[in-house]
């Protein structure tokens, strides 16, 4: 089977929904377009409002912390910059992220979601020049629906492709093949990407995407069977260029 794109994905704001997209065009050295666009940052948080630039994820609201996060789903109208967002347990709200009165909307609406015990959602930021993505270069993640495959059969359950977040899920290579691709060049559809990375893992994977609920123990899965806990590879986009849902792709 030829590799191929599977499925895209992107996060409009960092934690807080995940959206399936059938196209999109990358361009060089930027993340994926509207990929954490905005972030959640929390009581406890240093983030420079006043010069806002890329920040670590320690500084933001996320599923590892707050499983029920994970349960969440979004709809962007890249347009109007409006963002719909979907919870099992919640209505739905559609709001704009750069609108004030609608960001003190957006904080009510999650905070059920949110422990007591923990920092809890302050505001909803973004930097002018990179998605806040967990890598500090500007990143896409990329996933092998095959080493899924693997762990799922590991775990001897099967268990959602979402909970591990990635943005292109390629299918047609043998499972962890990716993970020897460091420091080479991709070609998805008309866009090249370079291999930067592999990606440790942390206990938001074992978060259910439907429920919010924390069901499985993803981490000690990968550590106990793979002697890793690394899912999916972080590339850096070098040459620009549109790809689809189906798109081919090869290691150049």
């Amino acid at each position: 089977m030829t590799m191929r794109v599977a499925s895209l994905c992107r996060y409009p704001i960092k934690s807080h929904g995940r959206e399936r997209i059938e196209q999109v065009t990358l361009s060089a050295g930027k993340t994926m377009p509207w990929d954490r666009m905005w972030a959640v940052t929390h009581e406890a948080t240093k983030f420079d409002t006043v010069s806002p630039t890329w920040a670590s994820c320690r500084n933001f609201m996320r599923g590892a912390g707050t499983p029920g996060l994970a349960a969440i789903s979004a709809t962007l109208i890249e347009e109007t910059r409006t963002v719909t967002l979907s919870h099992p347990d919640l209505d739905d709200i559609t709001f704009r992220p750069d609108d004030a009165a609608d960001v003190v909307r957006f904080l009510a609406w999650v905070a059920p979601l949110c422990s007591d015990d923990r920092a809890g959602p302050r505001d909803l930021v973004s930097a002018p020049e990179q998605g806040m993505t967990d890598s500090q270069f500007p990143s896409i993640s990329i996933m092998n629906v095959a080493s899924h495959d693997a762990v799922a059969d590991a775990m001897q359950t099967p268990f959602d492709i979402e909970r591990w977040r990635g943005n292109i899920w390629l299918e047609g290579l043998p499972a962890w093949a990716e993970m020897d691709w460091i420091g080479r060049d991709l070609r998805i559809g008309d866009a090249i990407l370079r291999i930067r990375e592999r990606i440790q893992r942390c206990s938001l994977t074992n978060a259910n995407p439907t429920t919010g609920v924390r069901d499985t123990d993803t981490l000690g899965a990968l550590n106990t069977h793979f002697g890793h806990q690394d899912f999916g590879i972080n590339a850096e986009v070098v040459t620009s260029g549109p790809l689809t849902t189906g798109a081919p792709a090869e290691l150049i």
